[in-house]
């Protein structure tokens, strides 16, 4: 039975044969080699065991739990210590995936110094093996203070969630050459300070693929064509958990809102007609 759902799964595509760990190296191999690389959101041990074994490339710890996990209306209230409490559940479901943390708000943003300290405190208590900032050039200083620590970092641009305040919207990034232009300019700032891979979110399709074939190191898009090394998208809202958020971008990939009120529902109802527990579900 077991032998022939990991048949049928490995027909379908969606488990890998390489069970190698994930490494940024390897990250850098596969778009040289023309593989697209998948990844996901995952904030708990259950989500990323599931994500992990269904052969996902990269885990991503997102800042979004503020909003998911949370019910945060941006990304900026959330901790540090909270960060770290979700990555390290995330790691010990990970057997394969590359494990992504988002240094949050504030945690790299007031000075050099603070941010390897940030750094390397997330690294050492949760075990990830790479973190994610946002911005550009102007937060190259970090960058570099990090990567000398030894600490892998994978970038942020286009529209940066931590900077919502400043842009007073959601709305498609760099459409105007201006903006576009700066775009370019720190996506190579930070391929050349040393990051393996940038994300770039919610910018013209065009210009992502522009900056997919100018650098050497992974594009992974969300809301930015496919055009891009890889894709990502927040696993509550792709698995359809969500509900209100339906952006051009999202693909729902399953109906699990619609699942689990029906399964929860079931259950009260049983609950209250005195249905469960049954003789054979006792002991």
């Amino acid at each position: 039975m077991q032998k022939d759902t990991i048949r049928r799964r490995k027909m379908a595509g969606y488990l890998v044969e390489d069970q190698r760990k994930v490494t940024t190296h390897r990250l850098v191999q596969m778009k040289a080699e023309g593989k697209k690389i998948a990844m996901l959101t995952s904030y708990d041990y259950t989500t990323a065991s599931i994500t992990d074994a269904a052969g996902i490339d990269v885990i991503l710890v997102g800042d979004s739990a503020s909003n998911v996990m949370a019910g945060n209306w941006t990304t900026l209230p959330i901790t540090l210590d909270q960060m770290i409490y979700h990555a390290k559940s995330v790691v010990r479901g990970v057997k394969r995936a590359l494990v992504v943390c988002d240094m949050p708000f504030g945690s790299y943003q007031v000075n050099e110094t603070e941010a390897v300290t940030n750094a390397i405190r997330i690294m050492k208590e949760t075990h990830c093996d790479a973190l994610k900032l946002e911005g550009g050039v102007e937060i190259i200083p970090a960058v570099k203070k990090i990567l000398d620590a030894g600490i892998p970092i994978c970038g942020h641009l286009g529209l940066t969630p931590q900077a919502i305040n400043k842009f007073g919207t959601y709305t498609v990034r760099a459409k105007e050459e201006a903006e576009a232009q700066k775009l370019i300019s720190d996506a190579h700032a930070l391929e050349e300070a040393g990051c393996f891979a940038i994300v770039l979110e919610k910018i013209p399709a065009k210009l992502a693929r522009q900056v997919a074939q100018e650098l050497t190191i992974p594009i992974i898009g969300i809301g930015a064509g496919n055009g891009c090394d890889g894709q990502v998208l927040v696993i509550s809202d792709m698995l359809g958990m969500t509900r209100g958020f339906s952006p051009k971008f999202l693909r729902r990939y399953a109906d699990l809102n619609t699942i689990m009120t029906d399964a929860i529902g079931h259950y009260v109802e049983d609950v209250k007609e005195g249905t469960f527990p049954n003789e054979k579900e006792q002991y």
